[in-house]
């Protein structure tokens, strides 16, 4: 159960699971607490029933009716619930199924979460078997927060590698004539949501300086979100919306990530950025803020760097260093390549969740 089937990571690790579970052994139906979305088609595709339950409000009443009727024709053995809102709602509505084990997903650093968030998450510990964070951090950002710690696991996020890195010259020169670019450009992207905690303001502060010495140098921006309109007017007053294009959401985002030479990420919270790991399993270098879980994935020097948090120069340095020495960008994106074929894969990733629902199924009621 999740609230949305939004185009974003946690909904992505969610149909990744759904779909990748060994059907022989479970039985997978998948509920949306909010609305569906373009994750509803992968699930078709795989027969798993998908209930949308309509909620429109943070307390709707007749979402809790719909969800406790669901979960009733449902019975389910385990209730895997994902994100704050369905964490909520599905503790709160699984009295209706007394055997259900509780498994809840939390997939972020959640220091946004009010006081009274954190409060209901304590007050629903009862009705909790299982907490699982998708990196350490998360699972250490909780245990302080006073979840017991045989309450809590810890399953990194999977991600498909292609077999290939496609590397076609032809693509990279039809996507910067789309752009407008120049066919020497150095290109620096991002891809995910623009909110304030992404801190895309810092890589246009980046470009904007260090075009000055090295003009090769242009930022693409894949995404939407709250910020964009203030971004794009940062963008304009500081003098750099030549150098900038923001692309908007788009369906084929891992096309443009063909063009980017750098994945850049200055955010000041993360969980598992599968950004992150999308760009590293094709082969791209990152340059990614120096915090707990973008630390678990990239490996300063071997795979790409981490700059303090904020720190513009530092982002600058290193791009200036990616820009100048030939060659290092495919060393740091080979190493990057390899470290998620041998440690984030999807197999790894599903047979992790399947030995906990194993595990809760053997204890006694």
């Amino acid at each position: 159960m999740i609230p949305t089937l939004d185009r974003s990571g946690a909904e992505k690790q969610f149909t990744l699971l759904a779909t990748g579970l060994p059907r022989d052994e479970f039985d997978v139906s998948a509920i949306a607490l909010t609305r569906g979305g373009p994750y509803e088609a992968q699930l078709a595709a795989a027969n798993i029933p998908l209930t949308i339950i309509g909620k429109r409000a943070k307390f709707d009443p007749f979402s809790f009716s719909h969800l406790r009727a669901e979960l009733r024709r449902l019975q389910p053995d385990i209730l895997h619930t994902w994100l704050f809102a369905a964490n909520a709602y599905g503790r709160l509505c699984a009295g209706v199924v007394p055997q259900a084990k509780i498994v809840v997903s939390e997939r972020c650093v959640d220091s946004w979460k009010a006081g009274w968030q954190h409060w209901l998450d304590r007050r629903l510990l009862g009705r909790t078997d299982r907490l699982i964070g998708n990196s350490p951090s998360v699972v250490e950002f909780y245990r302080e927060r006073g979840i017991p710690p045989e309450k809590l696991g810890c399953i990194p996020n999977g991600i498909e590698v292609p077999a290939a890195v496609a590397n076609d010259p032809q693509v990279r020169r039809a996507l910067l004539t789309e752009l407008g670019l120049p066919a020497d450009a150095f290109v620096a992207g991002y891809i995910g949501r623009l909110a304030k905690q992404k801190r895309v303001e810092d890589l246009l502060w980046t470009v904007e300086t260090l075009r000055q010495i090295r003009p090769r140098l242009y930022l693409v921006i894949v995404g939407d979100g709250p910020e964009r309109e203030r971004l794009e007017r940062f963008a304009h007053d500081i003098g750099v919306t030549d150098y900038v294009r923001f692309l908007g959401h788009r369906e084929d985002a891992s096309r443009w990530m063909q063009l980017f030479d750098v994945f850049c990420l200055a955010s000041s919270f993360e969980g598992m950025s599968n950004s992150i790991m999308e760009a590293m399993s094709l082969g791209k270098p990152v340059i990614a803020s120096d915090i707990p879980a973008n630390r678990e994935l990239v490996v300063q020097d071997e795979t790409g760097f981490l700059p303090k948090l904020t720190d513009t120069v530092g982002f600058m340095q290193f791009l200036r260093q990616l820009i100048d020495e030939p060659g290092l960008k495919e060393k740091l994106g080979q190493a990057g390549r390899e470290r998620i074929q041998r440690t984030f894969n999807i197999p790894r990733m599903v047979e992790a969740y399947a030995a906990v629902y194993r595990e809760l199924l053997q204890k006694p009621t």
